[in-house]
């Protein structure tokens, strides 16, 4: 392991090395030809930012307010499934990790750990993301379990339809639980300390689901959940959501104004611009070049949160710039997690918050509310 971490990027290379490359690619990869991959990335990087000097810096603080919740920095761990592969018991070290800096953690309906194992073990309030399933039973089981848990914000996640085509996936032979394949074979056993890891955990299939659907094991499980993701899914259904659930609304999966308005006309308190993080579908615009149209469509009528592409906390002032309250990071956070489990969670939030602190210092910005687009240099 290097002497010095101090990066995003530090935290990957550790992270390629300590994982299988089916995992490690499940984080670090797009679907496709991976074109709107590289421009969530591509983009950020071309925003220049404007210097600004001798300007009274004193009590210079990263700390904002999102859904009326303080929050120390604008920075928050997006969604992720599959986050128990990645170290063991993965959920709750990655929540703990982030509690513990006083930052959201989002849980996902597609986690190793189930909701009820990550609130007993934290036993803090934490956000939860859904799908909504064809099988409405299931998603009604679900809000209730959310509300039991006293999870403060709902995610519902609508740009998943359908799978998108995540061609190296099949390719590296990733599956849940996990498996030797001759693909992966030697991938999983020269990564001994990773393997008892995982099989020591809690559990090595999907938490949420199993306690639903328990009784036929691992491959109809498999198989349910693939026939479960519904293309009849309408802002109707968004409603249907909001009449059950009392406590804050978000929707997550946003690129165009159009779609944000209708959010906030079905009863959300906050978007999440975002591209499934160039998963989905590709060719979509990056998620940087979107966001400010919707921020400009929804205005003060809800909150507007960004995932997409950040590597840095430049990337997180110049999103806060062009609109965003707050910012979601899902690779970022799973580099640190499967390197270093949850000490890499937390180092990999305090590097992204001192790079955007020292971002903000350089650019003459004491308080994240001073970040505009004023701060950034037009082309």
């Amino acid at each position: 392991m290097p002497d010095v971490l101090n990066s995003i990027e530090d935290l990957r290379e550790l992270a390629r090395r300590r994982i299988p490359r089916a995992l490690f690619d499940y984080i670090d990869r797009g679907s496709y030809d991976e074109r709107t991959w590289h421009r969530n990335r591509d983009d950020l990087r071309a925003i220049e930012l404007r210097q600004r000097v001798l300007v009274d810096l004193t009590g210079l603080s990263a700390g904002t307010t999102v859904l009326g919740e303080r929050w120390d920095s604008p920075i928050a761990f997006a969604p992720t499934g599959l986050t128990g592969l990645f170290h063991r018991d993965g959920e709750i070290e990655a929540a703990r990790a982030m509690l513990e800096r006083r930052a959201p953690f989002c849980l996902s309906t597609m986690s190793i750990c189930s909701l009820e194992e990550v609130h007993a073990a934290v036993r803090r309030p934490l956000w939860f993301q859904i799908y909504l399933m064809r099988d409405r039973a299931f998603n009604e089981a679900l809000i209730a379990r959310a509300l039991a848990a006293d999870c403060p914000a709902l995610v519902v996640t609508v740009d998943l339809p359908l799978q998108g085509l995540r061609r190296r996936d099949p390719k590296n032979g990733l599956s849940v639980p996990p498996r030797f394949t001759p693909a992966n074979a030697w991938e999983v056993l020269m990564r001994p300390r990773w393997l008892m890891g995982v099989m020591l955990g809690k559990r090595r299939t999907f938490g949420n689901l199993a306690a639903f659907f328990p009784q036929d094991g691992v491959t109809a499980l498999s198989e349910w959940v693939g026939g479960q993701f519904d293309p009849s899914i309408t802002w109707r259904d968004i409603e249907w959501v909001r009449a059950r659930w009392p406590h804050k609304l978000v929707v997550k999966g946003l690129l165009e104004p159009d779609d944000a308005r209708n959010a906030v006309a079905a009863g959300a308190d906050a978007v999440i611009v975002s591209n499934h993080g160039g998963r989905q579908l590709d060719g979509a615009t990056s998620t940087i070049a979107a966001l400010p149209r919707v921020a400009a469509a929804v205005g003060d009528r809800c909150d507007v949160l960004f995932d997409g592409g950040i590597t840095c906390g430049q990337d997180v002032f110049k999103a806060l710039a062009l609109g965003a309250r707050g910012c979601f990071a899902g690779k970022a956070f799973l580099y640190g997690l499967a390197a270093l489990g949850g000490r890499g969670v937390a180092l990999a939030h305090a590097i992204l918050t001192q790079e955007l602190e020292i971002t903000m210092a350089l650019t003459g910005a004491r308080r994240v509310a001073e970040i505009g687009s004023h701060r950034l240099v037009r082309r």
